[in-house]
């Protein structure tokens, strides 16, 4: 399990293993990607080949804990098997919330093969502290709750009422990705993400695009092809299929970063700090008493 891969999907980074003896556990995960104690990553996947043109990709938040779908992450697993050889251009990735078709438009872009959402998206309103916020609520392969913010998302409260909504028993234990999305023109959004399990705003988030088109799509406020402006500076586009085809097409950025060895001083994390309170500094400086 030593050899890793850094990947990145707009922003959105992953570590990446091939074909380990085994799944990482929870706690090595939660551990490798801890930024600046450890890796860092949003989360990571594990790639192993099933067959001819397909690859198999199970996948974990950066808490350790598993998620059905992550289409950045599916992406840059399309990307890392197109890269090992092992499809020449199309491949069928499998993952928790079934087949994705992938295809390489280029050096660094990946072009995903999807069913639209199941089911319409459904309007929420979530009450905090006496105050609605409306949106609607969308899976697509993961649960989504997404807000239009039409005011503009420079000083969108991402981090602050994103927290606070992903975690609203509204959206039961398993809590949901909320995002935050203006629709400029009917083919131009913008979005920002905040992920579960990463429980931070994120640079980009693939189901978070796919959630935020078909509300547009719904509302009668956008059309496809669109094209969305993410967090990390990249433009995704959600394509309507071929004709006749009830399929989208989400295309975006897949890059390889790096290659390395996993030591095991990267999963060696100290406990958290426990912080001294102001009263106990001085009850320990007057046991010690005064210096001669």
């Amino acid at each position: 399990m030593s050899l890793y891969y850094k990947v990145s999907g707009g922003g959105n980074d992953f570590l990446a293993l091939i074909e380990p003896e085994r799944d990482p556990t929870a706690a090595e995960i939660a551990a490798w990607c801890r930024r600046g104690l450890s890796l860092g990553a949003d989360g990571l996947f594990v790639l192993r080949r099933q067959g001819a043109g397909a690859v198999r990709m199970d996948y974990w938040n950066a808490d350790g804990r598993p998620a059905d779908l992550c289409l950045n992450g599916t992406r840059c697993a399309a990307r890392l098997a197109f890269a090992l050889d092992w499809a020449p251009g199309e491949v069928t990735v499998h993952t928790g919330a079934g087949a994705v078709r992938a295809q390489l438009l280029d050096r660094a872009r990946v072009a995903l093969g999807l069913a639209p959402p199941a089911r319409p998206p459904e309007p929420r309103g979530v009450v905090l502290d006496g105050e609605q916020h409306r949106g609607h609520f969308v899976v697509v392969g993961v649960p989504h709750f997404v807000l239009l913010w039409p005011e503009g998302l420079a000083h969108a409260p991402v981090d602050e009422l994103g927290r606070r909504l992903r975690r609203h028993p509204l959206f039961g234990p398993a809590g949901t990705n909320v995002d935050f999305v203006r629709f400029r023109a009917a083919q131009e959004m913008e979005i920002r993400s905040f992920e579960r399990g990463v429980e931070a705003e994120t640079l980009a988030c693939g189901t978070g695009v796919l959630a935020a088109a078909a509300v547009g799509l719904q509302l009668g406020i956008a059309r496809l092809p669109l094209v969305a402006l993410t967090a990390g500076g990249f433009h995704f586009e959600v394509i309507a299929g071929a004709s006749g085809s009830a399929e989208w097409e989400l295309a975006g950025d897949a890059r390889l970063l790096a290659r390395g060895e996993l030591l095991p001083e990267a999963a060696a994390l100290p406990p958290p700090p426990r912080w001294s309170e102001p009263d106990e500094s001085r009850a320990r400086s007057d046991t010690i008493g005064p210096r001669s």
